[in-house]
């Protein structure tokens, strides 16, 4: 039976540290747990052992070509895992750790499980900004491999009950640490090679990097989805609903004319909007997302909205879209994964 630990944020308050411990000798013990992040819930497990790394492949039903990002609580366990640090990586690191961002290394051999790195020579690594997840890690003395607790290709989880109703008795365990804050993944950024490359956009902006290392290439497979992933988020369909998404590129006018003609179809439509905007649509189910005035709301919200169409039982779901720019690159990867890169033109 899985075990679910409420903890207060502040991980310093004597009567959550006990679940602490408790979690991270799970851990210790090669079985997987669920923990919160500033982005998302994680799925742990120790980043060392195949077997552990396994748990997580099992339960999630992942692609075993499909990376994992390690988690470390100190820097002092960098040195453990890279064979270097570059001086772009060590000056992202001054800025953004902890905190939501990823950088690739090059992986020091015989010292990470395989499976993390789908075999490849490099590893994603990041501190996360979040004292539970600080917490555990360190408690437990291991580096930790944690993609997000959902079934691979369904929704993040920014709740504990999004983790139990996607995986309850399939992992060990679920630290309740309440709502997420930042609400999609961490941005991921290769720094392999001459220049940084972004590889998944996210809690980081790109204008964010840029203030810190210059111009930041972006991998064009970012948005085909092809190739063998380098990152988690790369290639498969993601972040998705029961039911199909279509983005929708034109005027609100365009997207009524699609739900209208699904439901002369006898279809059940769902709208995904915004604040501003949910009364200039006529739908069985319409949804917001957040304020498209405030894209971080947005980014928070996305998730728990996609998943809340599941409760509703909608067959078809019609998205707006968003300017890519700021956190709003990140927030259309999420949802062009979520469609399956199905985009109705107006």
């Amino acid at each position: 039976m899985m075990k679910h630990w409420i903890v207060e944020r502040d991980v310093d308050n004597s009567e959550s540290y006990p679940h602490i411990v408790d979690a991270a000798k799970i851990l210790q013990q090669n079985e997987v747990i669920a923990f919160p992040t500033e982005t998302v819930y994680g799925l742990g497990a120790n980043a060392k052992s195949d077997t552990a790394v396994g748990k997580i492949f099992k339960a999630k039903g992942r692609p075993s070509d499909n990376p994992l990002i390690v988690h470390i609580s100190n820097i002092d366990q960098l040195e453990e895992l890279v064979e270097d640090v570059s001086g772009d990586a060590a000056n992202l690191i001054d800025a953004f750790w902890p905190g939501p961002l990823t950088i690739i290394f090059k992986n020091k051999e015989n010292v990470l499980s395989e499976k993390v790195t789908a075999g490849l020579p490099s590893v994603g690594i990041r501190m996360p900004d979040h004292p539970v997840a600080l917490a555990i890690i360190e408690a437990s003395g291991l580096p930790i491999a944690a993609p997000s607790a959902n079934r691979s290709g369904k929704p993040s989880p920014t709740t504990a009950q999004h983790v139990i109703d996607d995986l309850e008795d399939l992992i060990a365990g679920v630290v309740d640490g309440g709502e997420t804050g930042i609400g999609v993944e961490s941005t991921v950024v290769d720094c392999t090679g001459t220049s940084p490359i972004v590889l998944r956009p996210g809690g980081v902006t790109i204008e964010q990097l840029e203030e810190v290392v210059g111009l930041v290439e972006v991998d064009p497979s970012l948005k085909e989805g092809k190739g063998a992933p380098k990152s988690p988020g790369m290639k498969y369909t993601h972040y998705a609903p029961d039911a199909p998404v279509y983005l929708v590129d034109g005027t609100r006018e365009d997207l009524q004319k699609l739900v209208d003609n699904k439901k002369a179809e006898g279809l059940k439509v769902g709208v995904l909007t915004t604040e501003e905007f949910m009364d200039d649509f006529e739908a069985d189910v319409i949804l917001s997302v957040g304020r498209r005035e405030d894209l971080t709301t947005v980014a928070r919200s996305l998730y728990d909205t996609l998943r809340a169409f599941n409760k509703s039982d909608v067959d078809i779901i019609f998205a707006e879209m968003f300017p890519e720019e700021g956190v709003g690159l990140a927030i259309m990867n999420r949802l062009q994964k979520a469609a399956g890169y199905r985009v109705v033109k107006g």
